[in-house]
C-alpha cells in the first residue's frame, strides 16, 4: 500500500459503535453523520483534494448548540438531589438561550475506558432560560455513561449536540394534559408545565402523576409544590415502596398513593380529570408499555397519547 493510500485511510471516518447511538431517534443520528462524512471523504479521495475535508467538524467551542456537531459547555453547579440523582447547571454565554422547543432532548457524549458513549437527556430548565440550562441525571451502578457523569465537578467542560424531538405543544389545544412520569421521566414534563403556568392566556388543565420508589426519591419537591398551587395544575405521587402515608408530610398525603400505578388506579385518575385528557408518557420502556396498556383499557386511544 502506498504512503498516499495510507494517508487517505487514516482520514477515513470510523463507523460508530452501538454505544455511540443514544437510541432516541435523533435526526441526524450519529449514523447519519457518519454517512455524510463518509460521502465527503469519498468525494475528496476521488479528487485527491484533502482541502474538501475541512468542512468536517466533530466538536465546537462556540457555545452554539448544533444537531450535527458536539459543543462544549461549562458546568457551573452540581446539586445532588438523591443518593443517585443529580441536577447539573451549564453556562451559556451572556444572556443567550438554547431556544429549545418544549420537550426537546439533547445528546451527551462521554468516553469511558476508551469507549465513546452517547445518551439523550431533556433539560428541565425553561427552553428560553437565559445564560444557563439545567439537566436532571440519574446515575446507575453499572451504567457506562454514569461512570463518566460521576466524575464531573464544577468547571468541567462537557460536550452536547442537539436539539432533537419534542412535543408540539400549542396553548389551549388540549382541554387537559395527563402527564405520566417515572423517575427522571419528569424532565420533559417540567418545561411544558412551566410554559403553561407562565402563559396567562393558557387555560389548559394539567394532571401530573409522578412515580417514584419512596417519598425521599421525589425530585425537585419545592418546584413541584409551587406548580401545584396554580388553579389548573394537580400533582399526584405514586410511591411503589412506601406502605403507609402516615409518615409523609400532611400536605402530600391527600394526593399520594402507595404501591404501583396499575390499571385500577389509572382509571381512577382518568375519571377524576376535569376534561378528556391528552396523555404524555415518559419513563423506562417497561413503564411506557405498561402505561399504554392501562390507558387502552381505560378507553384512551393511541392517537391521544405521546411517548417521549
Amino acid at each position: 500500500m502506498s504512503g498516499n493510500e495510507q494517508d487517505w485511510l487514516a482520514l477515513k471516518p470510523q463507523e460508530p459503535s452501538p454505544s455511540q447511538c443514544c437510541g432516541s431517534g435523533c435526526k441526524p443520528c450519529v449514523y447519519d453523520v457518519y454517512e455524510k462524512e463518509l460521502a465527503q471523504w469519498e468525494r475528496a479521495k476521488a479528487k485527491q483534494d484533502k482541502s474538501l475535508l475541512m468542512e468536517k467538524k466533530e466538536q465546537s467551542n462556540n457555545s452554539e448548540l448544533n444537531p450535527d456537531t458536539f459543543t462544549a459547555f461549562n458546568i457551573s453547579s452540581v446539586e445532588q438531589l438523591t443518593e443517585d440523582t443529580y441536577q447539573y447547571k451549564f453556562e451559556l454565554p451572556g444572556n443567550s438561550s438554547l431556544r429549545l422547543s418544549l420537550g426537546q432532548h439533547i445528546v451527551l457524549r462521554g468516553v469511558v475506558n476508551g469507549l465513546e458513549v452517547q445518551r439523550a437527556y431533556t433539560p428541565i430548565s425553561p427552553g428560553n432560560a437565559e445564560g444557563y440550562f439545567e439537566v436532571l441525571m440519574k446515575c446507575y451502578e453499572a451504567g457506562l455513561m454514569s461512570q463518566y457523569i460521576k466524575t464531573w465537578k464544577k468547571g468541567d467542560m462537557v460536550f452536547w449536540r442537539g436539539p432533537f424531538g419534542g412535543f408540539p405543544y400549542q396553548p389551549n389545544k388540549h382541554g387537559e394534559l395527563l402527564m405520566l412520569a417515572s423517575g427522571t421521566g419528569l424532565a420533559p414534563m417540567l418545561p411544558i408545565l412551566q410554559s403553561i403556568t407562565d402563559d396567562e392566556e393558557d387555560e389548559t388543565f394539567v394532571t401530573l402523576v409522578g412515580c417514584f420508589r419512596t417519598f425521599d426519591k421525589i425530585y425537585l419537591k419545592p418546584l413541584l409544590q409551587d406548580l401545584a398551587r396554580y388553579w389548573n395544575i394537580r400533582i399526584f405521587y405514586v410511591l411503589s415502596q412506601e406502605t403507609s402515608l402516615e409518615k409523609l408530610p400532611w400536605s402530600y398525603q391527600e394526593n399520594t398513593y402507595t404501591g404501583r400505578l396499575n390499571e385500577g388506579l389509572m382509571k381512577t385518575i382518568i375519571n377524576s380529570c376535569r376534561r378528556r385528557p391528552f396523555v404524555l408518557i415518559c419513563g423506562s420502556s417497561a413503564f411506557n408499555e405498561d402505561m399504554s396498556r392501562y390507558l387502552k383499557a381505560a378507553g384512551i386511544e393511541e392517537n391521544s397519547c405521546f411517548v417521549f
